[in-house]
């Protein structure tokens, strides 16, 4: 699926992701336009989903953060996506994973602070429907995040 030339091109995109075009293509020793046509050819195929900007929340005073992992009450058939529905309109949630096994989804909830969490959790946590149980584990550090891949 990927040669050489596409796996030098995305090593150099991770390392630098703001990058130019031409700094990125010599970096890849490729031409510019190689290096288009193959980002081009990247993205029609949904390996490159774009460049985004990540920002940093504790920076925007969320000190809290709070992974909640749910399992669900399934008696209801479509419980499933009545809870994914209202999870996804709490602004606080910034990730939602499923998952096969004991556990159905997880949240990633971030809060100001203490009372603030305990606010988000009681109002609009809490009020999620088809909760069968909620397991919450908050955040101590953070040892790694690397979105970078062994290409």
């Amino acid at each position: 699926m990927l040669d050489d030339t596409d796996r030098r091109l995305l090593r150099q995109l991770q390392k630098n992701p703001s990058a130019t075009l031409s700094a990125l293509a010599g970096r890849a020793q490729v031409s510019p336009q190689l290096a288009a046509r193959r980002f081009e050819k990247l993205r029609q195929s949904g390996v490159l989903k774009g460049r985004h900007a990540r920002i940093d929340w504790r920076a925007l005073g969320f000190e809290i953060a709070v992974s909640l992992r749910f399992t669900l009450d399934k008696t209801d058939p479509r419980s499933f996506d009545s809870f994914m529905e209202k999870a996804r309109a709490v602004p606080e949630v910034v990730e939602i994973q499923t998952f096969l096994g004991r556990v159905d989804i997880r949240l990633s909830v971030i809060a100001r602070d203490l009372a603030d969490y305990h606010r988000i959790y009681r109002e609009r946590i809490l009020t999620l429907p088809h909760i069968a149980d909620i397991e919450a584990l908050m955040q101590v550090a953070t040892l790694k995040t690397d979105e970078r891949l062994p290409l």
